[in-house]
């Protein structure tokens, strides 16, 4: 047990600095590689798409050309990426930079991504009354052999156990690759698997004092966005013609707003509110993400100092690693 401890206590401490839409992330991230040979990885869903830029606030090609980013532009919008597939890169990437000498420092608010990289992937989605009624209108119509072929096709190693008229058991299947985007038998492997990995994750939170600040803040960005041409680059991605509002990508806060704009269902008016309303939304969950953190160490990114605070929390945690190594060598 105590030899257990020991290994715990040398696993390398990577600074994660998470936060709501709005609350800094950026700047604090891009003033603490600023002053240390850094390396940004993603925590953001919304960021993998390529083509995705103003609506997402992708970090400017002049901001990814001063540091380097991972786990940016990986998937084009027609495709899936999931929890499982952000934990394995995720974890790629800090492997890599750690092995470069240099410092990984993991940003965004994708709380669900942060949950699967440092607690692994235990939970299977609740049941959704919706996509289950979906899914028994289909097998009415086609029979649930046509529903297992179709299972087949997204998760044959679930399939593969399953009597063609399991009912049940392939609805919940379909039910959780539809909810997730990965196949059941992926993430019960991952159940299996843990959540041990070499490293000790520590998060810096940028939390607001003032809620009523933070939504001021989500306005007058989305107001920029708007500005900067958002409309119109939903549009072009519309024009490929290979996109549709079901998709993980055209489902993100915002581009689902400009997407109905944009489709004659509501005015520009509406749209600008229905897409700040959806933001605030995304703020609040991320925020109850957060609180429910007790190790989380908090910023108030409301305060003058906030970006400062923040990197001088993000330090302390490198400095944590360059104190143990030291302590290592010295025992050694």
């Amino acid at each position: 047990m105590g030899s257990k401890r020991v290994i715990a206590s040398r696993r390398p401490a990577i600074a994660c600095l998470l936060g709501p839409t709005a609350s800094g992330k950026t700047a604090a991230a891009l003033a603490f590689a600023a002053k240390h040979a850094s390396e940004i990885v993603s925590v953001d869903s919304a960021l993998v798409y390529r083509e995705m830029d103003i609506g997402t606030a992708k970090p400017t090609l002049d901001e990814r050309a001063r540091v380097p980013h991972h786990l940016i532009d990986i998937r084009d919008p027609t495709e899936a990426y999931s929890a499982a597939n952000f934990r394995a890169d995720a974890l790629a990437a800090v492997e890599a930079i750690l092995a470069r000498g240099r410092v990984p420092l993991l940003v965004g608010g994708t709380m669900l991504y942060y949950k699967a990289l440092t607690q692994g992937l235990n939970d299977l989605p609740c049941a959704n009354a919706e996509v289950r009624a979906t899914l028994e209108a289909d097998a009415a119509r086609d029979g649930w052999p046509a529903l297992h072929a179709r299972l087949a096709g997204v998760d044959p190693a679930t399939a593969a156990r399953l009597a063609p008229n399991d009912a049940q058991r392939i609805q919940r299947a379909l039910e959780v690759f539809m909810l997730t985007s990965q196949p059941m038998s992926v993430l019960l492997a991952a159940h299996e698997r843990g959540a041990d990995t070499p490293y000790r994750f520590v998060p810096v939170a940028l939390e607001p004092s003032d809620r009523a600040v933070l939504h001021e803040r989500i306005a007058q960005r989305f107001d920029a966005m708007l500005a900067a041409g958002f409309v119109d680059e939903v549009r072009r991605l519309r024009a490929r013609g290979d996109l549709n509002p079901r998709l993980p990508s055209m489902r993100c806060v915002g581009y689902r707003q400009v997407w109905e704009y944009l489709d004659g269902s509501i005015d520009y008016a509406t749209m600008r509110d229905k897409g700040i309303f959806a933001t605030r939304q995304l703020c609040k969950r991320q925020l109850t993400w957060l609180r429910s953190m007790p190790e989380r160490i908090p910023i108030d990114c409301c305060a003058p100092g906030a970006t400062d605070d923040a990197v001088r929390a993000l330090e302390a945690i490198v400095q944590e690693n360059a104190g143990s190594a030291s302590a290592s060598h010295r025992t050694e």
